[in-house]
């Protein structure tokens, strides 16, 4: 099994240029982000991917746009079906969606994702719903409930927004849906979340090196999985990004990290710890922390 690393347009102003570039220097493999919603935009996006020749995750939102906007779940399955149908003009490797609305009953979730499920096979694409605040999948509980009843659900799996959600590193104390998350994943965010917020202002402060140590446990268990599987390619995303998730000075506004240099740094650790996960012994694998 191999790694693939993305660039988030999210991450980096929704520059698919610059996102290009990270993968020329090869820092990453692919880009993912949502295709542009106009034709002629979206027309020329495909063009800049089919030159590059990298591969290409699509990023869909439902509901609105990152925060839904309506918790009617008709709209949702709309805004997905209209979405994954341009999504595939870009030719997509899978699609990775924020889905639902954290405000609807278990019952309204599986008929969305059944019915969501149902349209990703019609058009013959992966969908890959993302563990994310505000979404159907924002607390492990309600996740782990939904792949019950849901036996072809797959995850995007960023378990920061649960550190954030349930103030504390909760996969720790939860290993059966950890093993059932990991059983299910598809894809991977490489954030670390923490107690209080859903980033770490850098992932290689000191201060932070048990959210970092949780994280990396966790993500060991997907590729472990993955590997059990027969998986051939693993893919990550690190995604540290700005909207409010990057921290800031008071009253300047100023950035207490470059946002840039720690996905870098993200993606140069991540390879790293595949590269030991993979040369590993069936023994439990421990990692050194640095």
């Amino acid at each position: 099994m191999r790694l693939q690393l993305f660039r988030s347009l999210w991450t980096n102003g929704f520059d698919l240029d610059a996102a290009l570039g990270g993968c020329r220097d090869g820092t990453f493999d692919g880009v993912e982000g949502p295709v542009p919603a106009e034709a002629a935009a979206r027309r020329e996006f495909a063009e800049k991917l089919r030159a590059a020749d990298v591969p290409f995750i699509a990023e869909i939102t439902t509901g609105g746009s990152y925060v839904p906007e309506t918790r009617d779940s008709a709209r949702h399955l709309e805004d997905f079906c209209r979405k994954a149908e341009a999504s595939l003009e870009c030719t997509p490797v899978f699609l990775t969606v924020l889905a639902g609305c954290d405000a609807w009953s278990l019952a309204e979730s599986v008929d969305f994702f059944g019915r969501a499920l149902e349209v990703s096979a019609r058009l013959g694409v992966v969908a890959s719903f993302e563990t994310h605040r505000s979404r159907a999948t924002f607390n492990p509980w309600t996740t782990r409930d939904l792949l019950e009843q849901l036996p072809a659900l797959r995850l995007t799996c960023d378990f920061s927004h649960w550190c954030c959600v349930c103030e504390r590193l909760v996969l720790d104390g939860e290993p059966g849906i950890l093993t059932l998350c990991a059983e299910r994943a598809h894809h991977v965010h490489a954030r670390v979340g923490y107690d209080q917020g859903p980033q770490v202002p850098h992932p290689d402060a000191p201060e932070y090196r048990a959210a970092l140590g949780a994280h990396e446990r966790w993500w060991d268990a997907i590729w472990a999985a993955q590997k059990r599987a027969g998986r051939g390619i693993a893919t990550m995303t690190p995604e540290f990004g700005p909207d409010g998730y990057l921290h800031t000075l008071p009253f300047k506004g100023a950035p207490v990290a470059n946002l840039d240099q720690i996905n870098q740094w993200m993606a140069r650790r991540m390879r790293e710890n595949f590269a030991c996960h993979s040369v590993a012994s069936t023994a439990p694998w421990r990692r050194t922390q640095s």
